[in-house]
Formats: structure tokens, C-alpha cells, sequence
């Protein structure tokens, strides 16, 4: 099979490595991927976002599958436009997207089906905001309606800092969208729990854990992720029998009653309070970091499995899984989430420890005339497996100063919890 996937990060290339691994995959395209795809692969420098050039470039590869690695194009209709033009593509429909798309269209869900989730309301005006703190007690959740590459939420401690991360969503901080949702704070552990899913049946695809916030001790700004470790040592089978039937299923079965059931990875965000499920938020696509924690522990040819989602027969396959733990902490630019510079040298990568247990997974990198350079916030995935977390950790760390790129920084204390 020809395979094109769509994305440049670290997701994109753990996927990409995984799809190279089987024996159904022939000719790999990324669009536009990154330094790490182009060693696996063929990188295509195109906006994915231009839907007929896209179609061009898929036709003239002689494409057989595309799959779409971040969540923008699904939520603006990738997945509708190839199919329109008998294209084979793993993901959800522009509809059923609107769960990762639209905060509020998630909510309506949740109040609709009586999905367990923080008490919210959906919010278009000042006014709205001033009423909803009447009867509201602090922190509180602030949360921008459409995408915002994972900076769209601020936990917010008084009413001044409400109101001022309020006005910016109003005044469009946030291209995606003016209207905002604003939410009690949930206290608890939050976990990811994955599913690969078709229009008849889903399969669990793996647990995680992720550290969203920017420094050690989970302090400062939101960011797309800083490390993460799989499995989620939280998620039991009770949980996981509560997280199904009180999350999972009625979400399908409401898209399912629209006639725009769900076909793809879903992501179910979530925070456990006494061993109770709260759906935080959904993701339409794998997580990114937690793609590259789970893809390394799966056993099954990933090819397969999604052939047999498209075929709507997840129900014939066999998921196995690695009995082995995985970690990744992120090497970030300097300045990551706020302000950081690119094009910065990265040069001692080929002295990093790399072995059948430690890789890494490149995110915002690029060549430039032959050199490794920095393209994006998130730079690199160091990546390792094992038996425990703690040796795991020191594998990563290890790894990470060898590279010993003076223009990043990382968190070292990834996994904390678990350790």
C-alpha cells in the first residue's frame, strides 16, 4: 500500500515509523513532516489545508490510505472532501470532529446524555460570564470554544483574571472562535484513555498519562504537552467499565442517532475523582505526546488495524500490546509556550543514546542545507521502554544530555506521580 500521512509532529513521526514497520506498507508520503519523517519517508513540503492541491499530490502518488495525524483538517473537513473524491482516509467526519472542534457542541453532549463533565456554561457575552460566577466558587475554568493548538485553556484563580482571559476570547485571541466555556475546577488525577473506533464497534487503544503544564511541580502556562508515560496506572477495570458506559457509549450512540457516526482514534480526556470519570475534553486524533508512549508498546501491525476500522471490522482483530512501559519527555525551545526563536542548530544528535529501547521521535525540527534545525516549540520526543518508570526516566535524562542542545529546556521530573 501507498500511505500518505498528514502532520509534522512528534505524533506523525511515531506514527510514520510504526506504518514503516508493516508488511502491508510500500511507499510512505509525510505532508509536510519533519527532519524525523524525511529519513523514513518521503516529506512533501505542502499546506494540507489547500484540499485540491492536496487531491492532486494524493492522486499523482498513486495513494492507497491517508491518514490524518492533527486535528484541524478533520475539523475542517478532510476526511468529507476525499471521500467525496473516493479517497481512502482514516478519521472522523467534519460533524463528529465538532468533539474536539467545539467545546460547547461537546458540552451540549454531555448535558444532552447526562455524560458526567464539570458544570459549565457556554458563554458569547460578558454578561454571560458575570452569571455564571454569581453562583460559582474558585478556580475556575476558562476555556476558548474552538481550537487553540493547546493553549485555549486557563485555570483561573479571581474574577479579574476571568474577565480579562474572557475579553481576549471575545476579541478573537483565538481565530477558531469568539464564544468561550466557562467551567467549575475539577480536583483529581487526570488520565487519557484511547479507542480506536469504526461505525459498528471501538477497541481500546492504550492509556496515558501527560504533563500539560510548562515547568516541574506542574507550575505555570498550559502547553500541548511536556512529557508523558503510558500505561495510565489510575485506569482499572471498574474505572474502565464506568469510562465506557457512562462516556464513551452515549457519545457514539448520540452521533450514531445524527447519522454521523464516529470512524477514527478518539482521545477521551479525563479527570478521575474517587474513582470517578469526569470527561474533561475529547480529541479526535491521537495525543501528541502520548501517541509516541503508546505506539511503541502495540504488537499488532497498525496497518491492519486500520484497514479493519475502515472496514468497519475492529471487531475481527486482536489488539496484542507490548508488556512494557514507555515514557517521553519533550525537548522544548527556549521561550515554549510564549515566545521562542527558530532555525537554532541542533548538533550532537547522533551522539544521543538510541538503542532498540530508546529513540527518538522528532516533532519541530527540519533540515536546512544538511543541518538539524529547531521548527517549532516542541522540538524533539525522547522516548524509552521498560519495565519501570524510574529506570526509564534515567534512560531519557541520560539520552537528553548527550544531546545537550544549550537553546532547549525539558521537564525533568516527568512521571512523578508514578514514581
Amino acid at each position: 500500500m501507498n500511505i500518505a500521512l498528514i502532520g509534522s509532529g512528534g505524533r506523525e513521526h511515531a506514527l510514520c515509523q510504526k506504518i514503516r514497520e508493516s508488511r502491508l506498507s510500500k511507499n510512505i508520503i509525510c505532508i509536510p513532516g519533519n527532519a524525523g519523517t524525511a529519513k523514513i519517508a518521503k516529506n512533501i513540503n505542502l499546506d494540507f489545508l489547500n484540499f485540491p492541491k492536496l487531491l492532486k499530490v494524493i492522486k499523482s502518488n498513486e495513494i492507497n490510505l491517508v491518514i490524518i495525524g492533527p486535528e484541524e483538517p478533520l475539523v475542517k473537513g478532510l476526511v468529507d472532501f476525499l471521500k467525496k473524491h473516493k479517497i481512502k482516509v482514516f478519521g472522523p467526519n467534519r460533524y463528529a470532529a465538532k468533539l474536539e472542534g467545539s467545546k460547547a457542541f461537546m458540552k451540549s453532549i454531555c448535558k444532552k446524555n447526562k455524560i458526567p463533565t464539570a458544570k459549565f456554561k457556554v458563554c458569547k457575552t460578558k454578561k454571560d460570564v458575570n452569571t455564571f460566577l454569581k453562583n460559582s466558587n474558585f478556580p475556575l475554568v476558562v476555556k476558548a470554544d474552538g481550537l487553540a493548538a493547546g493553549k485555549g485553556v486557563t485555570i483561573c484563580k479571581n474574577k479579574k483574571q476571568i474577565l480579562r482571559v474572557s475579553n481576549e476570547i471575545f476579541k478573537g485571541k483565538f481565530k477558531t472562535s469568539k464564544k468561550l466555556v466557562l467551567e467549575e475546577f475539577l480536583e483529581g488525577e487526570e488520565a487519557s484513555y484511547f479507542l480506536i473506533v469504526d461505525k459498528k464497534n471501538f477497541q481500546f487503544f492504550g492509556s496515558a498519562q501527560d504533563h500539560k503544564r510548562v515547568g516541574e511541580k506542574d507550575v505555570g502556562p498550559n502547553t500541548g504537552g511536556m512529557g508523558a508515560y503510558s500505561p495510565a496506572p489510575i485506569i482499572n477495570k471498574e474505572l474502565e467499565k464506568k469510562i465506557i458506559n457512562k462516556i464513551v457509549n452515549p457519545t457514539l450512540l448520540a452521533l450514531k442517532r445524527k447519522k454521523k457516526p464516529y470512524t477514527g482514534f478518539l482521545y477521551v480526556g479525563l479527570m478521575i475523582k474517587n474513582n470517578e470519570p469526569y470527561l474533561i475534553e475529547y480529541n479526535v486524533r491521537m495525543g501528541d505526546p502520548e501517541c509516541q508512549v503508546i505506539i511503541p508498546r502495540l504488537n499488532t501491525d497498525l496497518l491492519k488495524i486500520f484497514n479493519s476500522a475502515i472496514e468497519n471490522k475492529l471487531n475481527k482483530i486482536n489488539i496484542k500490546w507490548k508488556k512494557l512501559k514507555s515514557m517521553t519527555i519533550v525537548l522544548c525551545s527556549r521561550g515554549y509556550p510564549g515566545k521562542y526563536k527558530k532555525d537554532k542548530r541542533i548538533k550532537h544528535l547522533k551522539d544521543s543514546y538510541q538503542n532498540k529501547k530508546t529513540f527518538i521521535f522528532h516533532a519541530g525540527t527540519k533540515f536546512v542545507e544538511n543541518e538539524l534545525v529547531s521548527n517549532g516549540g516542541r522540538v524533539l520526543n525522547v522516548t524509552s521502554t521498560g519495565k519501570v518508570f524510574k529506570t526509564i526516566r534515567k534512560n531519557i535524562l541520560k539520552s537528553i544530555k548527550k544531546i545537550n542542545w544549550k537553546e532547549g529546556f525539558f521537564r525533568k521530573d516527568i512521571g512523578w506521580r508514578v514514581i
